[in-house]
């Protein structure tokens, strides 16, 4: 068989199967605050900029607006934020937090704490894998341009 072909030698699966190690320590911490890890990474988004466009939260998430008008319906059904029309341009939708979003935000602080004490990795070995990461990111979607 040939090497490139076995499954423990693809990067392709060694990120899948970190993401979804990571989702799975991320599951319970989050559940504390009754939302998903999707759910969470729109609402890291909008803790920075409130107010964000649609597309701009698509943007930094790498998701389509098929999958990501969802999601934000059942933020907005939970009560976490709320999906305005642009008063300077109808055709673009903004998310603002509500005050629950807002709140929800100090509780969220010890899902990054506990997440951390789960990884067990030193604070320079995360960074420098966070970076790569990016990295890696960033050429696979120079390479798809």
């Amino acid at each position: 068989m040939s090497e490139h072909l076995r499954l423990d030698n693809q990067l392709c699966f060694a990120v899948h199967a970190a993401a979804r190690a990571m989702n799975s320590a991320y599951q319970p911490l989050l559940e504390a605050l009754g939302i998903t890890y999707p759910q969470y990474v729109v609402m890291m988004i909008l803790w920075e900029e409130d107010g964000a466009r649609v597309s701009h939260i698509g943007e930094r998430l790498f998701l389509d607006s098929a999958t990501l008008t969802p999601l934000l319906k059942r933020l907005e059904k939970r009560g976490f934020v709320e999906r305005r029309r642009s008063e300077v341009d109808e055709r673009v939708v903004e998310i603002f937090l509500t005050t629950s979003g807002k709140r929800l935000k100090k509780k969220a602080v010890h899902v990054a704490e506990g997440f951390f004490c789960q990884l067990q990795m030193p604070l320079p070995e995360a960074v420098r894998l966070r970076e790569d990461l990016k990295g890696l990111t960033k050429r696979l979607h120079g390479s798809a341009a």
